[in-house]
């Protein structure tokens, strides 16, 4: 019987031990970021805010030195609370969320922004104002920087394509 104790304990141990040294921390590291930011509904209330922001942004917005971009922001806001919808969409599926994103003008692959954001000329200046905005936002909203983080990455990884009609209206005069 003392043997038996003695395995169990030794076992017990040893399971304690690999848990503490080879297992995640906590089941918070195996969530994702879709999760961890708080679902679908966190998600909404931030694109909402978000997309309020951008409108006001004196570089992006209806004061905006970009025509196309004073023009959407100024004569195109009845269109604004379905791109809030598309916006949310896109950060959810993104962010590893159920819910599944369909482009209106659909880009190169499914989550690609470049035909959306084609006919606005954003300059690459303009489009680091947008992620200073939604950086701003997070934090309007106490997003931990670890996950303000990786919406920011996933976010910048587009620039080139969201930049794509700068580029090529550059290019062409």
């Amino acid at each position: 019987m003392l043997k038996r104790i003695k395995t169990f304990a030794v076992f017990a141990t040893m399971t304690a031990l690999f848990s503490a040294f080879c297992l995640p921390a906590s089941a918070e590291n195996k969530k994702s970021l879709y999760d961890r930011l708080g679902g679908a509904f966190a998600i909404a209330a931030v694109v909402d805010h978000f997309s309020d922001a951008i409108i006001k942004n004196p570089v992006v917005g209806q004061n905006s030195k970009n025509p196309d971009l004073k023009k959407w922001s100024t004569e195109n806001l009845d269109r604004l609370p379905g791109l809030k919808f598309m916006r949310t969409l896109w950060v959810c599926e993104v962010a590893g969320g159920p819910q599944k994103y369909a482009a209106t003008k659909p880009g190169k692959n499914k989550l690609s922004l470049e035909m959306a954001h084609r006919n606005l000329h954003i300059s690459p200046v303009e489009f680091d104002e947008v992620v200073a905005e939604l950086g701003r936002t997070l934090d309007h909203f106490k997003v931990a920087d670890q996950e303000k983080q990786e919406v920011l990455t996933a976010f910048a990884a587009h620039k080139k394509e969201v930049t794509t009609g700068y580029s090529n209206k550059i290019a062409n005069r």
